[in-house]
Order: structure tokens, then C-alpha cells, then sequence
């Protein structure tokens, strides 16, 4: 009896199952280069949005894959949005701080030319810019009353103010020495005056001023700039303070979720 030939036994074929996971692997190398690319190619720090835009397009690059269940479009675009927003917070900050730098350097050059250095600071910290003036240019001990010589550092306060936008807060600051007399009880009432009386000068001294923009306020020896433990460091304490106030906030960076 003839044997049955038996057929070939079928080919089993690999699994192509690690295609998926190799495919994303190349989709992430992909999106990478192209961050690293983007970062580079900028000529500053490139923005929130541009990173993740670039961040978007490489992840679906290679087609289909798990990433595009991140979230869902109209999550992004809004994402986008806020980080446009976010984009042009930063700018006006920007702008506004070179404004800053070069109304500061202005103030020094002045102060130079005038031998105030002992008397008259400015700097430019996070609220603002912040002119610090000494007593002894403004007033004689324990007066609120303005000196002859205050005339100089009005003027150019005066004149710097004019030439920007900003609120400006006017404080008065004292030592802890207490004072008590029939004019003015306490250190409070003597910065507070202080403050007000500079405040009305500097007003006066330049009449397209806005006193809408302008706040006076008394600190008395609370907020001290040195250790009250010297004379030194006391006439440092004794003072009053100008700052012009931004206007515009740097915005925080948005953490990637």
C-alpha cells in the first residue's frame, strides 16, 4: 500500500510585535533632535511654545502611536494660547526693564556730576527702581521740614518722574531712636510727614505730573536697610525711598505636565 506523501511543514513566521515599541523609541530620537535643532537655531532662549510645538510634531511624525492620547486638541491650542500670553508678558517685562536701566543710568550720571554719591542711590530691584535718599539731603535731624539743599534732589526726581508711566510710592523711613515732641509724637509721624512733604515737592517741581499715580507713605523704623547698631548704619536707616513701581510682571514659568 502506497504511503500518503506527507505536505512541508509551514513556516512560522517571527512576531512583529516589537515594531510598536521600536517605532515610538524613533518617534522620541526624532522629537529630540528636533528640540535640540529648534534650541539652537534661535537667537535667544527659545520660547515655552516653540519647544513644545516641536515637541507635538515629532511625536506624530511617525504615524499613529500612543502619543496622540496625550490630550486632546483643544487642550493644546489652549496651551498654546496661554503660553502666547505668557510669550508677550515676558516682552513687555523686557521692554519695560530697559526703560528702567536707562532712566537709572541717567539718575547716576546726574549724581555723579552733582557729588551726591554719599547721598542719593538708585537701583533697580524686582518691584522697580528704587531711589534711596539719604536725611542729611533732605531734611535736618528730627524735621520733616525741607532744606535748601533738598532743591537739587527734588529737581531731578522730579524731572525723572515726568518721563515715565509708572506708580511711584514715596516712603519714609527713621532709625530706632525715639522721638517725641510736640511736632511729632513718635517715629511714625515723622516719616509719614516726611514722605508727604517730599512727595508735594517733587509734585510741585513738575506740574505735568499726575498725583493719581503717586502714594506717600510713613515706615517709621521698621524696615530698616542696616543693623540700627552704629551711627553709621542708623544714618543709612534714616531716608526716604522712591520707587517707580512696574507696571508689568514676569510671568511664571508653566510647569510641562
Amino acid at each position: 500500500m502506497a504511503r500518503k506523501k506527507r505536505g512541508k511543514p509551514k513556516e512560522e513566521h517571527p512576531s512583529e510585535a516589537w515594531l510598536l515599541p521600536y517605532s515610538d523609541l524613533m518617534t522620541l530620537l526624532l522629537a529630540l533632535f528636533i528640540v535640540l535643532y529648534a534650541v539652537n537655531a534661535s537667537s535667544q532662549t527659545s520660547t515655552q511654545t516653540e519647544v513644545m510645538a516641536s515637541f507635538r510634531h515629532g511625536f506624530n511624525a511617525g504615524g499613529i502611536s500612543f502619543f496622540n492620547k496625550m490630550g486632546s486638541q483643544s487642550g493644546y491650542s489652549a496651551y498654546l494660547t496661554q503660553n502666547e500670553t505668557k510669550e508677550k508678558s515676558a516682552k513687555s517685562y523686557m521692554a519695560e526693564n530697559d526703560q528702567l536701566e536707562r532712566e537709572k543710568e541717567k539718575l547716576e550720571k546726574y549724581i555723579k556730576e552733582n557729588n551726591l554719591q554719599s547721598e542719593v542711590s538708585a537701583q533697580l530691584i524686582e518691584p522697580g527702581l528704587m531711589i534711596r535718599i539719604k536725611e542729611k539731603a533732605l531734611f535736618a535731624s528730627g524735621s520733616a521740614e525741607l532744606s535748601n539743599d533738598s532743591n537739587k534732589v527734588t529737581t531731578i526726581v522730579a524731572n525723572l518722574l515726568g518721563e515715565v508711566s509708572q506708580n511711584v510710592i514715596i516712603s519714609g523711613h527713621t532709625d530706632n531712636v525715639p522721638i517725641s515732641n510736640s511736632r511729632y509724637p513718635s517715629n511714625w509721624e515723622l516719616s509719614s510727614q516726611r514722605a508727604l512733604n517730599f512727595m508735594e515737592a517733587v509734585l510741585y517741581k513738575n506740574a505735568k505730573l499726575n498725583p493719581a499715580r503717586f502714594q506717600a507713605t510713613g515706615y517709621s523704623q521698621y524696615h530698616p536697610i542696616a543693623p540700627n547698631d552704629t551711627e553709621e548704619n542708623r544714618a543709612q536707616n534714616r531716608r526716604v525711598e522712591v520707587l517707580v513701581a512696574r507696571s508689568a510682571k514676569m510671568p511664571e514659568m508653566q510647569q510641562i505636565k
